[in-house]
């Protein structure tokens, strides 16, 4: 794991060691996920986006969502909404649950979000980002970020949007380098992410195709950005966080860090929900395309996690 004595950059006060990420994705990097890459050497955690119409309700989910603990400090909460005055209410109540960090999220492609003007669907309206970061950086006593796309393909305003949050008092912005039509397909605009670092003063992480170890450091020579969100790649191989690519990692590596991920999945989902979430996890991490067809129904098969590891033990001794 590469080692950080210094911070690497400051999202206003807030001191940064690394130049690694893990993204914020919905469904994936709940705390059981986000902690361990954390513990791999993730620079901070940012949490699943969350509506601020859910945090302004009775719901429990919000709490369930944003739960972090002090050692995946700093943790940036990430939320989103159509709305700037129930934004800035969501985030002034969540702020007292403690984040360092405070995050909008600008680039979610998903039709169910952008198609109501939220995610990337908010960067159709510079005026209201305007306004809400505006609010947001008045009444919050932590940082603000955000987090964009390109736009969409017809209007590609990144650049608008990055001065809008500087200028608006955001303390960063991070760079998914797709448009909305791109979602996850395609190849990323590293030239973009470049123009957005040499158009603001404050820190820019870069996000799109970082898919190995030596792509971390080619994105920041590239594009000059502060830092590297990943994404997609980490599901097979959180091993990125400690510069390890998939092939340089041990069968008892992969083994440890499959129970000690169960163990927190359990731990905070209880046992059914937990081994049932983690499944999605499991899949990625033994390269199921590399197990034979029975076998990679045995793994996806409800299972009690005492048993799940017995049948992970006789699969390295098979594949061993």
């Amino acid at each position: 794991m590469t080692e950080f004595p210094t911070p690497t950059f400051y999202i206003r006060d807030v001191p940064v060691y690394g130049d690694a990420l893990l993204a914020p994705m919905d469904g994936y990097s709940d705390w059981p996920f986000r902690s361990l890459c954390r513990d791999l050497g993730s620079a901070m955690s940012y949490t699943e986006f969350v509506h601020a119409e859910k945090i302004l309700s009775k719901s429990k989910q919000p709490m369930k969502k944003l739960y972090f603990e002090a050692a995946e400090r700093p943790v940036t909460f990430q939320l989103y909404g159509d709305n700037s005055d129930r934004i800035v209410e969501a985030a002034l109540r969540v702020q007292d649950w403690g984040p360092d960090i405070i995050d909008i999220n600008m680039g979610c492609p998903a039709k169910s979000v952008s198609n109501r003007g939220a995610g990337v669907g908010m960067m159709k309206s510079p005026l209201k980002i305007a306004r809400t970061f505006k609010k947001l950086t008045a009444k919050l006593k932590v940082p603000v970020t955000g987090k964009i796309r390109l736009g969409w393909e017809r209007n590609q305003n990144y650049k608008l949007i990055a001065r809008i949050v500087e200028e608006c008092g955001g303390s960063l912005i991070a760079l998914h380098g797709r448009t909305k039509e791109q979602a996850y397909s395609g190849k990323a605009n590293w030239d973009a992410i470049a123009e957005v670092k040499a158009t603001v003063k404050i820190p820019v992480i870069g996000n799109g195709d970082v898919k190995r170890v030596e792509d971390i450091e080619k994105m920041k020579l590239y594009t000059g950005c502060d830092a590297v969100m990943i994404g997609r790649a980490t599901l097979a191989n959180p091993w990125i966080f400690s510069r390890l690519d998939r092939e340089q990692v041990s069968s008892e590596q992969v083994r440890g860090t499959i129970r000690t991920h169960l163990a927190k999945s359990v731990e905070f989902y209880g046992e059914e929900d937990g081994q049932r979430l983690f499944r999605k996890y499991a899949v990625q991490y033994l390269l199921m395309k590399t197990l034979d067809r029975e076998t990679r129904k045995q793994i996806l098969k409800p299972m009690p996690p005492a048993e799940f590891l017995e049948m992970l033990n006789q699969v390295y001794a098979i594949t061993a």
